[in-house]
């Protein structure tokens, strides 16, 4: 059997199991939760860089999302709390839209 020690979605072990297989599985404390949702999340994005297509890179940022619901449901912040330090930030520093690449900075 393949080994994985990877976090992996809720019903992956049930999905597994449906398909005439068993796994081991094992529930992350907190803290090693969270740190294995930050690794989860730098996987998500450089499969999210790899992306090909449009439908691979939006399965992928459908994957950064739900982490992201996650890592804010365990720092006890809404997505609405979420949403409005997203909008100060943008409103400070603009979003990310208009493509500009910072190249260099001259004293």
């Amino acid at each position: 059997m393949p080994i994985y020690n990877k976090l992996v979605r809720d019903l992956i072990p049930q999905v597994i199991e449906e398909n005439g297989k068993t796994c081991i599985i094992r529930v992350l404390e907190q803290g090693e939760h969270l740190e294995e949702i930050k690794v989860k999340m730098q996987e998500e994005a450089l499969e999210f860089l790899e992306a090909t297509s449009s439908k691979e890179a939006v399965e992928e940022l459908v994957d950064i999302l739900e982490l992201v619901h996650t890592a804010i449901q365990m720092y006890d912040v809404s997505y609405e709390q979420l949403e409005q330090i997203r909008t100060q930030k943008k409103n400070q520093c603009g979003g990310f839209s208009k493509g500009i690449y910072l190249v260099e900075v001259k004293e």
